[in-house]
């Protein structure tokens, strides 16, 4: 039996509605047009059903505090770094504006482990989102729980090397420079108030990154992007992705994909080449 292990099994469920306003902004924030079926674009569900814990009951790290209560949804780690670590999401029918949404989530697995950079705890939560009675998309989630930095670590990731990313074994490549602008909005979007993405003191004296972190989900979405670009709107079935290496706000972020059908791989690089996120979709 694990420490965690009564967790395990919990659920919650929360209602919300796709309002046209939301699908407006989303679609501002990543500068793009609205699909011409007027259904909603994937990945639109990270800003569905969010925690909305009041100011007062947020931690010094901006997340909802977690409470060792059996009203508790999330497990208590008493560990103070947390990461979206990645995702598998499975996409079932399009949302569609004005829809009414029921997300039900239950913690499926809590795992420890020891690494090199101390202890973490892994919880996966799994996710179906509803869209006026009609189940939408199913997503497992893992959310990692690290150790502080020990003092003297240096700044992560390590500074950008002589390296360069190659996009020549890719099919498709755009490279976007992530602005404070756009993580702010992705924020606002998806009511995140964790201070790695928008206070560089905390990101950089408390947490040890070397600048403002870009969004996991943010560097995902960015790949849905990409793949619509060549596939159409709503065309991917399933959809993983996985964290590799943090992205840095204001440094060239590469999206790449190649690959069709059942065999889709797509990747986020830093400028040196350094791999920041690993993906892989069917459509």
């Amino acid at each position: 039996m694990g420490q965690w292990d009564r967790w395990i099994g919990r659920s919650e469920q929360r209602s919300d509605r796709v309002d046209a306003g939301l699908v407006t902004r989303w679609l501002a924030t990543l500068d793009r047009d609205a699909p011409e079926d007027c259904t909603v674009p994937q990945g639109l569900h990270w800003c569905l059903c969010l925690p909305d814990a009041p100011t007062a009951g947020l931690g010094a790290d901006g997340h909802p505090l977690r409470e060792d209560s059996d009203n508790g949804f999330l497990p208590p780690v008493p560990l103070p770094r947390r990461m979206w670590a990645s995702s598998k999401v499975e996409f079932i029918t399009p949302l569609r504006i004005d829809g009414r949404i029921e997300r039900v989530s239950n913690i499926a697995a809590i795992t420890e482990k020891s690494g090199s950079s101390g202890t973490l705890v892994f919880v996966d939560i799994a996710h179906e989102t509803i869209c006026d009675s009609v189940l939408s998309v199913r997503e497992v989630q893992t959310v990692v729980y690290r150790d502080a930095a020990p003092s003297g670590t240096p700044p992560v990731p390590p500074v950008p090397g002589e390296g360069a990313f190659n996009p020549a074994p890719w099919a498709l490549h755009r490279a976007v420079a992530p602005t404070e602008t756009l993580l702010f909005r992705f924020s606002a979007l998806t009511f995140n108030s964790h201070r790695i993405h928008y206070d560089l003191p905390y990101a950089q004296g408390v947490e040890g990154y070397r600048g403002l972190v870009v969004h996991g989900p943010l560097t995902a979405t960015l790949l849905l992007d990409i793949a619509r670009r060549t596939l159409g709107d709503n065309a991917l079935k399933r959809f993983t992705f996985k964290g590799v290496s943090p992205a840095i706000c204001g440094e060239p972020l590469h999206l790449a994909m190649r690959g069709s059908g059942e065999a889709i791989e797509l990747g986020a690089f830093a400028e040196d080449g350094r791999q920041i996120m690993a993906a892989t979709a069917t459509a």
